[in-house]
């Protein structure tokens, strides 16, 4: 697509990103007829675009993508129009919040980046251009073709990521976007839990909200060799610390004021030791009978 002005000035580069600020290059904010031939390649451009998908408006103007977080990406030939320079094509992407269904049927809550708007001069179509643009915007948002959704695609725009990127199973939706079913696989190949309230949910599934019952067991959680027992570690941890258990013969230790415990002071003992141990430092423990003292043996660890 060739203008009566020249393109080299306006896009230094052979893909230029733009964003709402609509600046391509170090001159053009600072040049306001840079600025204004920028909005128009930009606005023909878009016709151009709705053209080819037989849309009743535009989707791209300048004074969209000024009013949008959107990034649109420009391959121009600098070669072309006797050295003045010719657009191309362009791309436009942006993240767009979706509710979505599954292959399942569940309702899946996202904010993928989505391809909103794509077009190749005809001219120039099947020579390379497109994969050579879209893969320029792979590359620089770091996302893979699959993990994308795609607003209304054309039929040249499926055919498209069919024969570059294999995508052939899309999911359908109620909305106008396509997504493939690689949109709702991780990386490791599971498929991820539907994003729900974080407030009543953890990183790994359900969690239940903290309640006076469910305090009052951790702060009763026994300490056992200097750790706290498993049943309280999984309970109310993340990673369980796995302990040996408690005989049901040991009992709990009461709770009693520090002079009726029996603790004798030692020098060498610190103050941490008494306060977390303080039956290091108690007198030797009574004798037991003999069925009490087998019961007690068998859980005994080495």
């Amino acid at each position: 697509m060739e203008f009566p002005f020249d393109i080299n000035q306006i896009f230094t580069e052979r893909i230029s990103v733009l964003d709402q600020n609509l600046v391509a290059g170090r001159w053009t904010a600072r040049r306001p007829d840079l600025q204004a031939n920028l909005a128009t390649v930009i606005d023909e451009l878009g016709k151009a675009s709705a053209k080819a998908q037989q849309l009743t408006a535009a989707v791209t103007s300048a004074s969209k993508l000024q009013t949008q977080r959107h990034q649109l990406y420009l391959l121009k030939d600098g070669e072309s129009s006797g050295g003045r320079g010719a657009v191309m094509g362009f791309l436009k992407v942006g993240h767009k919040k979706l509710f979505l269904l599954d292959r399942q049927g569940v309702h899946v809550e996202a904010e993928p980046l989505c391809v909103l708007d794509f077009y190749i001069a005809e001219n120039l179509q099947r020579h390379g251009y497109g994969l050579e643009l879209f893969n320029f915007m792979l590359q620089h948002k770091n996302v893979e073709p699959g993990r994308m959704a795609y607003d209304r695609p054309s039929p040249k725009l499926l055919s498209f990521l069919e024969k570059h990127y294999s995508l052939t199973q899309n999911v359908p939706q109620v909305n106008n976007f396509v997504v493939f079913e690689d949109f709702f696989f991780n990386r490791a190949g599971s498929a991820p839990c539907p994003l729900t309230d974080q407030r009543t949910h953890g990183f790994f599934g359900p969690a239940e909200e903290d309640s006076p019952q469910k305090a009052r067991r951790r702060d009763q959680a026994l300490l056992f060799n200097g750790e706290r027992s498993g049943t309280a570690g999984a309970e109310d941890s993340s990673v369980a610390v796995c302990s040996p258990p408690v005989s049901s013969a040991v009992g709990i230790l009461p709770v009693l004021p520090i002079p009726e415990r029996g603790i004798v002071p030692n020098q060498g003992t610190s103050s941490v030791h008494r306060a977390v141990f303080p039956w290091r430092n108690q007198e030797p423990e009574p004798s037991v009978s003999p069925h009490r003292g087998r019961q007690r043996k068998t859980q005994q660890f080495p």
